[in-house]
């Protein structure tokens, strides 16, 4: 069943402390070739019906994302994309 995916992310201009300490310590690892990091959110939404992208964003613009020092994108996903990133 598709889902409706919201990404949730500071502002470009509003630092962002966690990305921050992620890419502070990312030379303890080894990596030294990234020039910075930002953290966001990612939330499912599913429906019982048909998704709704025009509800979600209003769901996104008035309860998951702060509009003052957030931006969001909706978008829609099959159930295999919502597994997660790994293989």
């Amino acid at each position: 069943m598709p889902r409706v995916v919201v990404d949730v992310m500071l502002k470009p201009e509003i630092l962002d402390p966690q990305g921050q300490a992620v890419a502070n310590a990312l030379p303890r690892l080894g990596v030294s070739d990234v020039a910075s990091v930002r953290i966001g959110r990612r939330i499912e939404i599913e429906f019982t019906g048909e998704p709704d992208l025009d509800r979600a964003r209003e769901i996104a613009d008035k309860l998951l994302a702060n509009p003052v020092i957030e931006d969001f994108t909706v978008r829609l996903v099959e159930a295999d994309e919502t597994a997660g990133a790994r293989p």
